[in-house]
């Protein structure tokens, strides 16, 4: 069983390629999951077996001051859904047979019944204040620790992705195993441009909303031709849009891939999952993290100081945005990919020892 975390889509489009793997190894996948993670799957996997389990519902505050504060006052929610989870996985186990549990994020899905994996970038959960940045690591260690043992998705050694997020100086007690770049894309042979720009909304409310009124503001000052992706699977909601704007509310993944290889420049949050994907297919892309959320923040800043991305505050976000993209000197990576049908089977048989 593969159930990723409700906080925006990248939990579940990272699970793709990890299903993907296990099916391709003769494995059997259960995939748990509700709202746009369970519909998105869906749609890539119809023929799986799909079993509902409730989020943590996750809401960001409209401003970036006050995201610690929203975040402090929903612990004991999150804790409340941690507490569901695992006693839901308890009942689950015997009802579907299940022998494997791989927990993208989710901190509940552990159990000494059965092997149960966590998968995670953020061995290291930036804050603000470097004793609490400290405190929070011993606090998600505690709960990493419960599992049998952490996959990372991201590179072993200097040539990473996200740095310290997932090379942190302290490691977990268990087997933490670095299992490569994840990307639902593979790089294709493009034919051209259709796009200037490929603009994706995701992650969690109300910032969705935010960015993309603040696109909406600007889109008439923009030139050239856009394709604005909503991040909103199973809607039907219309906007009101100029001529050069092909406005989407969801995109299968091949359409999706084809979209963003059809575009010279992808906006989009600085979330891990968008990044890895953009990377993978070597785009050049302009990178708007979530106000206040530290490890985007971190991220775009980062990545900018490479090269591998031109990155702007929210606030900060207007036409002329694009202007100094197109300025940027990109540097983009030859990132290592293709491995993970290999190393399933034997990160899998090292659970069993």
């Amino acid at each position: 069983m593969i159930a990723p975390l409700d906080w925006g889509l990248g939990h579940a489009t990272r699970c793709i390629p990890i299903i993907r793997a296990l099916l391709h190894n003769g494995y059997q996948v259960v995939v748990a999951a509700e709202g746009k993670q369970l519909f998105l799957l869906q749609q890539e996997f119809p023929h799986l077996q799909f079993l509902p389990l409730k989020g943590y519902h996750i809401r960001y505050s409209k401003k970036k001051y006050g995201l610690p504060f929203k975040m402090l006052s929903q612990v004991p929610q999150i804790l409340a859904a941690i507490r569901y989870e695992r006693n839901w996985l308890n009942k689950i186990i015997d009802e579907h047979d299940i022998d494997l549990v791989i927990s993208d994020n989710r901190y509940g899905l552990y159990t000494q019944k059965i092997p149960c994996v966590f998968i995670t970038h953020q061995l290291t959960v930036k804050v603000p204040n470097k004793w609490l940045e400290s405190l929070v690591q011993k606090i998600n260690y505690k709960f990493i620790n419960r599992f049998a043992a952490c996959w990372v998705p991201d590179m072993e050694g200097e040539k990473n992705i996200a740095a310290v997020l997932s090379h942190p100086l302290v490691m977990p007690k268990v087997p933490v195993h670095y299992i490569g770049v994840l990307s639902r894309f593979q790089q294709l042979d493009s034919n051209g441009y259709v796009y200037d720009y490929c603009m994706m909304l995701s992650g969690p409310e109300p910032q969705r909303t935010l960015l993309e009124e603040n696109i909406l503001q600007h889109i008439n000052s923009i030139t050239g031709k856009i394709l604005l992706v909503r991040g909103k699977p199973g809607s039907n909601e219309t906007l009101a849009v100029p001529m050069n704007v092909n406005v989407q509310n969801h995109l299968p993944e091949n359409q999706l891939q084809q979209a963003i290889e059809q575009s010279e420049y992808v906006v989009s949050r600085s979330g891990y999952t968008t990044v890895m994907e953009l990377l993978s297919l070597q785009k050049k892309s302009i990178l708007i993290p979530t106000p206040g959320q530290t490890e985007q923040e971190y991220l775009a800043e980062k990545l900018m100081q490479q090269g591998w991305c031109y990155a702007t505050s929210q606030n900060n976000f207007d036409a002329t945005t694009f202007a100094a993209a197109q300025k940027f000197s990109y540097a983009l990576p030859k990132l290592e990919q293709g491995r993970l049908h290999a190393l399933i089977p034997q990160l899998v048989e090292a659970l069993k020892k």
